[in-house]
């Protein structure tokens, strides 16, 4: 039986430190991945959404599903700071996470300090 490409969706399974970022993409762990990510407690997520989309509450499920390990959302919203939209934040607000939007390099720079002080932060990067 010849097997083809088998297509799966991008995660890591576990936390990791961002190594770097640019040219549309980010590397952790050894691995590269083009595109946006959603670093969260279960892993780091390929995330289905460019600089210049709305961000909105359902491109943030996997953080809201995952809201029970996460205190705080830092949102790399790409080159420049873009507020985070009110039902947004009030989604987020509701399952007891606080956001706090940034530059995607600000947020990457961030995260890695929060997660090695072992705190509960996830991220959502959009890729530069």
């Amino acid at each position: 039986m010849a097997k083809g490409i088998e297509i799966r969706e991008a995660h890591f399974p576990g936390r990791a430190q961002i190594d770097a970022y640019g040219n549309g993409g980010f590397r952790f762990a050894d691995m590269s991945h083009r595109g946006s990510i959603l670093c969260l407690p279960s892993g780091i997520h390929g995330w289905d959404l460019s600089e210049g989309e709305p961000l909105t509450v359902s491109s943030l499920y996997k953080v809201l599903d995952e809201a029970s390990g996460i205190e705080v959302l830092l949102v790399g919203t790409g080159q420049n700071l873009k507020p985070i939209p009110a039902e947004v934040k009030a989604a987020l607000k509701a399952k007891g996470i606080s956001s706090d939007p940034m530059s995607t390099g600000a947020a990457v720079r961030t995260y890695n300090i929060m997660l090695a002080e072992s705190r509960a932060v996830a991220v959502a990067l959009i890729a530069v």
